[in-house]
């Protein structure tokens, strides 16, 4: 037969194991902020253009500007690695053009237009073709994370500095449809496609979000300024416009602005919290 002092004591252990339970549940519900260190495959569309040197004062070949009508689409696949403090390294690869948009064409080979601009195929009928700018770019680079979201430590504003190798040129471009012009297919189209490569400088500002939770919603919208100094990788070029007849031994200065939209796959299942026990 149990006294009242053993109801008493077993009320007492069973008041004190149900508050530990409470605080022992209360305890688990924490979650501390963490950043990311992982490799990220992007990918990137957006618009890139000219903003020094164009034709306002007449056709001098001497500029992108000169040479095709913006815009140009760019399209992009970009490697990074980013770090737990919000360094980024990198490897941006991009491949830009513009369509149908060689300005001065007439001017530049009138031999092979009419008095009307028609270009002339075989035996002098008229023909079409598509001559159109297409330009690659390979820099590696380096950027940091400004964070300005309270809750999300791996986005913010992302600024972007990168330095490498580019190589533009025109594409004559003919379809079978339409009656060959001889003076400008195969190699004939080297004297006249003004390729150019050199060095490439590109510095970027935007905004990039990555989601704490959904591994596919990642995404980046920035503007980029590059400055492209280039030189001619031919021994012989023709362009009246230019006056060139030979040799172009100039130096080619462009300024180029754009909008990238990007879209990022970060390998790692890893969320920006985690949930500690104690």
């Amino acid at each position: 037969m149990m006294t009242d002092s053993s109801h008493t004591y077993k009320r007492l252990i069973t008041t004190c194991l149900l508050t530990l339970l409470g605080c022992t549940t209360q305890a688990q519900v924490k979650f501390a902020p963490d950043t990311l260190e992982c490799h990220i495959v992007s990918f990137s569309v957006g618009v890139i253009a000219p903003i020094y040197g164009s034709n306002s004062e007449g056709l001098t070949g001497g500029t992108m500007g000169d040479l095709y009508k913006p815009p140009y689409l760019d399209f992009a696949i970009d490697w990074q690695y980013k770090f737990a403090d919000r360094w980024v390294v990198g490897l941006d690869a991009d491949l830009w053009f513009g369509s149908d948009n060689l300005q001065g064409r007439q001017e530049r080979m009138p031999g092979y237009f009419s008095a009307s601009g028609v270009l002339l195929g075989w035996s002098g009928a008229d023909s079409e073709m598509r001559l159109f700018n297409r330009a690659l770019a390979l820099r590696p680079g380096v950027g940091y994370i400004v964070p300005i979201f309270k809750n999300n430590p791996n986005s913010g504003l992302l600024i972007k500095a990168s330095a490498g190798w580019f190589c533009e040129r025109t594409i004559f471009n003919q379809s079978y449809q339409q009656t060959p012009v001889p003076q400008l297919a195969g190699d004939y189209t080297k004297l006249y496609d003004q390729m150019r490569s050199g060095i490439m400088l590109s510095q970027s500002i935007g905004l990039l979000y990555m989601n704490n939770y959904l591994t596919y919603v990642n995404v980046r919208l920035a503007f980029e300024l590059s400055e492209c100094l280039s030189w001619s990788g031919r021994s012989y070029q023709l362009d009246e416009v230019m006056g060139l007849h030979g040799k172009d031994a100039s130096t080619h200065f462009d300024l180029l602005g754009g909008v990238k939209l990007t879209w990022m796959f970060p390998f790692t299942g890893k969320t920006s919290y985690d949930l500690y026990y104690y």
